[in-house]
Parts: structure tokens; sequence; C-alpha cells
């Protein structure tokens, strides 16, 4: 199922501004918030995707890549699989990272009591950090798309423990100095009467819990760095830059939480011979002043190997001859670029006494004298038309 346009999604305009987007994502997230709707797994959907829209056009970046390319310049081929561009939102995903967006909606916790009703509403859920790589592509690799299996360390959950970080459950007790709230309160005498102020409890930091007997293996921490082959796939026609999002393939959160992302880079390796712009490739021919006057058929490189192209008797230097779909894919399936050759004339350096009689006869032959076409006379008007 095609995935709706997040302007449409959230109901603002492109020209909309960051509060203006905020209010509006807020709106939707209320009236789709589970706990008003329990058990309706098509506002749940719902949901999501105002979330998804959200987490894109609130960030300048995001935002945009997507005005650009639409879809595909943030989630590549298709919400939450390996190599989209986005990925798509668990519940735990929205809440750590919007919840306070919600407010007083739902009793002042960002959570809402369909999701365990967790006891600290401050202490939402952990998120372990991202992990950025960068990949090289050849211009085949992005004509066709590729997958690619990196192997990278990062923090894992530990496997002896879990994640919880203590040898058992027993091994843990309720913090006593937030009494297992997580959160710390402290009330002030001002001129203006008591002050209350909130922060996460400094003796648990914000857990609720200590741990009496800590795992050996991750001493305490619920996570151990380790090596891991990750593969995904890279949709065709992405250029240099581009950013692609592994979901959940980053590092682990200390003591449970949802996994960071994988972020990849595009770099794209020079070729040899093409050059791109854009989704056009361009190639410069090399011809000798013979087979410019005479005409011949010449071999130049593509993506898939050799192509022969025929060089017309008469062609001037300067010409482009378009071999048309022989470019770059765009990323977002709006056609194919073209392959732009550049035929240039090869005048020698150095002639033998034999060829410099030779073209001593021909340089007063009329037929050598030079006689351009109108249309052959500017070169940049030339040009403006190839690329207008």
């Amino acid at each position: 199922m095609a995935k709706r346009d997040y302007y449409e999604v959230l109901g603002v305009d492109k020209s909309a501004s960051a509060e203006e987007i905020k209010k509006a994502y807020r709106k939707k997230a209320i009236q789709y918030h589970p706990d008003k709707n329990p058990g309706d797994k098509t506002t749940e959907e719902k949901f999501k995707e105002a979330a998804e829209a959200y987490d894109v056009l609130s960030d300048p970046s995001k935002k945009s890549r997507y005005d650009q390319f639409g879809h595909a310049g943030v989630d590549g081929m298709g919400a939450g699989g390996p190599g989209g561009f986005g990925g798509s939102f668990t519940m735990d995903d929205i809440f750590s990272r919007f919840g306070d967006i919600f407010g007083e909606a739902f009793g002042g916790s960002p959570f809402g009591s369909a999701f365990g009703g967790r006891a600290n509403p401050r202490r939402g859920v952990r998120r372990g950090s991202d992990i950025r790589i960068r990949v090289k592509l050849t211009l085949k690799e992005i004509a066709y798309g590729t997958n690619k299996v990196v192997k990278i360390n990062k923090l894992k959950t530990c496997s002896h423990c879990h994640g919880k970080g203590a040898v058992s459950d027993s091994d843990t007790k309720t913090c006593p100095t937030c009494n297992g709230s997580g959160v710390f309160t402290r009330i002030t005498h001002t001129f203006l009467g008591q002050m209350q102020s909130s922060s996460p409890c400094p003796a648990c930091h914000g857990e609720g819990k200590i741990i009496v007997n800590v795992c050996p293996i991750c001493k305490g921490e619920g996570v151990v760095k380790e090596a891991e082959e990750i593969s995904f796939s890279i949709p065709k026609g992405v250029e240099e830059g581009m950013q692609l999002t592994i979901s959940g393939k980053g590092n682990a959160p200390k003591r449970g939480g949802v996994n960071g992302n994988l972020l990849v880079v595009i770099e794209e390796e020079p070729h040899p011979e093409l050059q791109r712009d854009g989704h056009d490739l361009i190639y410069t021919l090399f011809v000798s002043y013979a087979q410019a006057a005479l005409g011949d058929d010449v071999e130049i490189p593509a993506i898939d190997g050799k192509v022969k192209i025929k060089v017309d008797a008469g062609t001037q230097s300067g010409r482009i001859l378009r071999l048309r779909g022989k470019g770059l894919p765009d990323v977002n399936g709006y056609g194919t670029g073209d392959l732009l050759v550049f035929v240039q004339l090869w005048t020698p350096r150095k002639l033998s006494r034999d060829e410099k009689e030779l073209l001593s006869k021909l340089k007063d032959s009329p037929n050598f004298a030079p006689n351009p076409a109108k249309e052959e006379k500017n070169f940049f008007d030339r040009m403006k038309k190839m690329f207008s």
C-alpha cells in the first residue's frame, strides 16, 4: 500500500512553520492516541503514521530531503524495511521521542495507561545511540541498487543478564532515595511561596532501582561490545551524501530500552571515464580528423560495459550525442537519465614530413575552408539548448 503524503497526514501545507507542524501533530496524536481508542488497530496505525510524518517534517534536514525526493529521500524502498531511509516506529519509539508533546492531555503522563501504566512519566524509554558509517558505491551499484553486508562493533544487550545489569531479578532493590519513583522532588520557599521542582533521582539516575549484585559480564551496564554483521539494501538512484537509516541496528541502551539506528551515508566511487551530472552521465569522446571527416563506428564506456555508436561523416568538434536511457535512474522512480557524449577533435601535436606535405596540399582546398552552419556558430547557444 502506497504511503500517504506527510503533509496530507498532518493536514498542513508545505509552507507551514515548525510551530504549525507541531500543533498539527499534537492534534492528530491526541485524536488517535491508544488511550482514547483502546484495542483499535486502525487508529493505532494512524497514530504511528502521524508520528512518522512529524519525525520527518519537524527535522529541517529530513524535511529538505523529503521535499526534494519524496518518500524515497527519507525511507528508501519502504517504511521499516532494511535499507529504508526512515524505518517504522514502535510505540516505545514514539513515546520516548515525542512523549512530551501530549502535555497534560493524558494525566500529565506522556505514556498513558495503555502502555503498562509506568509509575514514572519522566523516566521514558531509553534509546541507544546511533551509529554512522560510510559506504562507497560504484556507478553500476547506484544504477541497479545493491545489497551490502557490513561488520561493525556495537553495544549489544548482555546475554548473561538479558540487559538488566544484575545477576537476577532478586539482585535489585527499590531505591531508598526516591522510593522507586525515579524522581527527586525538591520544595523551596520563595517570596512567591513554595516552589516545587523535580529531577531524576541522583542515587538511581531515574531508574527507581539499585543493583545490589552486578552482572560479572557487563559489570552492571546491561550491554557489552560485540561485532555484528548487518545486511541491508540500497535503492537504485541514490546520490552522494544521502543517508539511509537501518532501524534498530544501532547501539543498545544501558539496562533495557530500544536500540538506536544504523545511519549509512552514501559515497560515490569516481568512475575512470564517466562523470555524473544529476541523472545524466557524461563522456568526452576524442576523434581524429579522419574519423570526424569520414565518419566511423566507435566503442565508448557505459554502465553496462561498452556500447557502439556511429560518428557521422562531417561531425564537428563540440557536437553532443545523446544516448537516451543510458544514464542513472531517479531515486523516486521518475525515469532514467541519458549518456551525453561530447565529441572533441584531437589535433596531433607532431607530424611527419609526409603528413605535413599531405595536409599542405589539402589546406587550400575549398572543402577544407571553415564554413559552419548557422546553428554551429555559437557553442554556448548549443549548450543552452542541450540543457534547457
